[in-house]
């Protein structure tokens, strides 16, 4: 259960800080960030694995999280449409 809790709170510090970091409005909900930061947390764990040959799939640490997030956030702006600049 610890393990969930500390998930779900990694999530949402990762998210909140990814959607600081991106300029512009964000109606994502905390849901969505919550998720933002997980992924973003497995994201950067998959970009550490591939940069430093560790072959773990283990979810990186906070920078590690809050990159994979900030590059989850552009995805999804670029997919979704949101955030276009100069509207």
């Amino acid at each position: 259960m610890g393990t969930i809790i500390g998930w779900l709170v990694l999530g949402l510090v990762a998210g909140f800080i990814a959607r600081a970091v991106v300029p512009g409005k964000d109606d994502i909900g905390i849901l969505r960030t919550i998720v933002l930061g997980i992924v973003g947390s497995i994201v950067g764990g998959l970009l550490v694995s591939i940069f430093t040959g560790f072959n773990s799939f283990q979810p990186a640490s906070w920078i590690g999280s809050i990159i994979g997030a900030i590059i989850v956030l552009v995805i999804y702006n670029k997919v979704t449409g949101r955030k276009q600049v100069g509207r």
